[in-house]
């Protein structure tokens, strides 16, 4: 539940206070062992959960610009704004 909220040390606060609370729920003591993994590993679990449920392909990165035409042929097409888009793939680390 931690986990998949990505929650922030108030919402942890929050929800571990309710599971000590609740019957058959954690003690104070493990309570304070899970807040202190998460403040230490939240950054890697998050990556790790957002790793495992991508399916294919994430843009690595992009660059793109408008390019106008200043010199043609036909005085109607001058002016004539291009747009070149070029994106970098990455496939699940590759």
């Amino acid at each position: 539940s931690i986990a998949s909220a990505d929650m922030d040390l108030n919402q942890l606060e929050a929800f571990l206070t309710a599971q000590t609370k609740k019957q058959g729920g954690i003690t104070s003591d493990q309570a304070v062992v899970i807040a202190k993994f998460w403040k230490n590993h939240r950054i890697n679990i998050h990556e790790s959960l957002i790793n495992q449920s991508r399916w294919d392909s994430v843009l690595k990165n992009m660059n793109w610009r408008v390019d106008l035409k200043s010199q043609l042929r036909h005085i109607d097409q001058i002016n004539t704004p291009v747009a070149i888009v070029e994106m970098e793939l990455d496939k699940n680390g590759q």
